[in-house]
């Protein structure tokens, strides 16, 4: 990655056109071919930028002024920026980045849920992870104190469209015959957060909502989980 700090002045064109007025910025070329301009306030977003892939043709204005000319490879936008003064430039090699690793994820609920499935319900046992239907797997399934089969949907922020996802679901298990030779399989909906309209939903239809303390799960306090 390449870091130049310059009073510099920047013209798009393409399917539109913009421009940045003279002013000191932050130039950034990355690795991928990516061209980001930005100033020290107002967002966390560029200013301008240049999507990869891009071309970067270094040179001289008709001015005598330092000249960037960055183009796009799969249109006909441009970029140019002119440059006063370069207050700084440095480049330096990051790496092979290994991504964001999210915490509180719905994997990583599902896992401790798997690990952990009496706190959703007493009595409740894991019989399979990702229990795989015709239309996409159940996250888990398992089986309660008196041998009935609960399938679990698990959601970060639970909203109508996870309740409708484990309608479907229970739709499905309760035509298998091995499923609900004891009884009619029946779901649990847990999240971090659950909206109303959606606890709502899942009451009329029978579901009961679960919410979920991440912090808990992992060993932090003791367990407190309710259920609706």
């Amino acid at each position: 990655m390449r870091i130049v700090v310059a009073r510099c002045q920047v013209d798009y064109a393409g399917r539109l056109s913009a421009h940045l007025p003279l002013a000191t910025r932050v130039l950034m070329l990355k690795s991928d071919g990516s061209v980001l301009i930005h100033s020290d306030g107002g967002s966390y977003k560029p200013l301008n930028w240049m999507s990869p892939p891009c071309t970067v043709r270094e040179g001289i204005s008709e001015d005598g002024r330092p000249e960037w000319v960055v183009t796009a490879a799969k249109s006909d936008d441009t970029l140019r920026i002119l440059i006063d003064e370069v207050l700084h430039d440095t480049s330096h090699d990051l790496g092979v980045d290994p991504g964001l690793q999210k915490d509180g994820v719905e994997k990583h609920l599902q896992e401790l849920l798997a690990e952990h499935p009496a706190s959703l319900a007493e009595g409740l046992t894991l019989v399979r992870r990702e229990f795989m239907t015709a239309i996409g797997p159940v996250d888990l399934m398992c089986r309660d104190a008196d041998g009935l089969s609960v399938a679990v949907e698990i959601k970060r922020r639970g909203e109508i469209d996870g309740v409708e996802q484990l309608t479907r679901y229970l739709e499905l298990l309760n035509r298998d015959p091995m499923l609900n030779a004891k009884g009619p399989v029946r779901g649990i909906f847990a999240a971090q957060e659950i909206k109303p309209q959606a606890r709502v939903l899942a009451t009329d239809r029978g579901i009961a909502c679960a919410l979920v303390d991440y912090d808990a799960l992992r060993g932090m306090d003791d367990p407190e989980h309710r259920l609706f």
